[in-house]
């Protein structure tokens, strides 16, 4: 599903220009989380420039599809797609993690335009996004709701109750995301709390599974569409996706979960990002 005058190749470009903001913000400050931004990349930028109604130059707009960034940590991806998408200026994200930055190193919702929610610990914004859906429903409004985790947060119990419920009140506007890129903080999710298989637990708990490659668009796009159009209960997106996405050194790295790079490997990065 491409809206007018998008295509994929639109969308690949846009993606390579993310992908170089986000080397360049955490170069800058030294600080911020590389791997986990990198891999939600296509995720994101699919969402933004061909799925999600809003507008950026009044971010409060009450009709607005809502984006809850739930692994809060991926700042780069999230601040970086929205520069892009015209929340504020491209030049603002060189402030990342700087005493006074809107661009804080987890999400602000009382700092950042376009940001809906404030996080820090995982695991919340599953539930945080059942109740922006309730309200919704109370309020007689029809927008969605998108709400990305990492595959390492759902080791977390809340997630689960919020599957739970979300499935027993029918939040059919409400789409998870899964950024399925198998490592977290410590390690591997698989040695640390394994959560595979991923698809029959959602399954079980009654929601619409898709799985994809989370860097193909066009699976992407369809995924994203398949949701919105289940009426009957809601749909998880499992993302298959490579941590640290296009530059060598820090794809399926863990190191490069929280590790910001130097300014010689920044410049082998975007090398690296052109090339791809």
């Amino acid at each position: 599903m491409l809206t007018d005058n998008v295509t994929v190749k639109n969308l690949e470009a846009v993606a390579k220009q993310v992908r170089r903001n986000i080397v360049r913000m955490l170069t800058k400050s030294q600080s911020g989380h590389p791997g986990g931004s990198l891999s939600a990349v296509e995720l994101l930028v699919a969402l933004y420039f061909s799925v999600l109604k809003y507008d950026p130059d009044n971010p409060e707009w009450p009709d607005r599809d809502r984006f809850i960034l739930s692994k809060g940590h991926a700042t780069p991806v999230l601040y970086s797609v929205l520069a892009e998408s015209g929340y504020f200026p491209a030049d603002e994200l060189m402030t990342f993690r700087q005493l006074g930055s809107r661009l804080q190193g987890h999400v602000d919702r009382d700092s950042t335009p376009g940001v809906e929610m404030s996080g820090g610990s995982l695991g919340m914004g599953l539930s945080f996004g059942l109740g922006v859906a309730l309200a919704a429903r109370f309020d007689a409004k029809d927008f969605n709701v998108f709400v990305m985790m990492g595959d390492g947060e759902c080791e977390e119990g809340q997630v689960w109750e919020a599957a739970m419920a979300a499935a027993h009140f029918n939040l059919n506007r409400v789409t998870a995301i899964i950024d399925h890129n198998k490592i977290q903080n410590d390690g591997y999710v698989k040695d640390i709390m394994n959560v595979a298989p991923l698809a029959p637990k959602w399954s079980a708990f009654g929601w619409h599974t898709i799985e994809i490659n989370g860097h193909r668009f066009d699976e992407i796009l369809d995924a994203y569409d398949e949701a919105m159009k289940t009426e009957d209960r809601p749909s998880v997106i499992i993302a298959h996706t490579v941590k640290g996405k296009s530059i060598s050194f820090m794809e399926n790295n863990p190191d490069y979960h929280g590790k910001a790079p130097t300014a010689e490997q920044a410049e082998q990065a975007i090398r690296e990002i052109d090339e791809s």
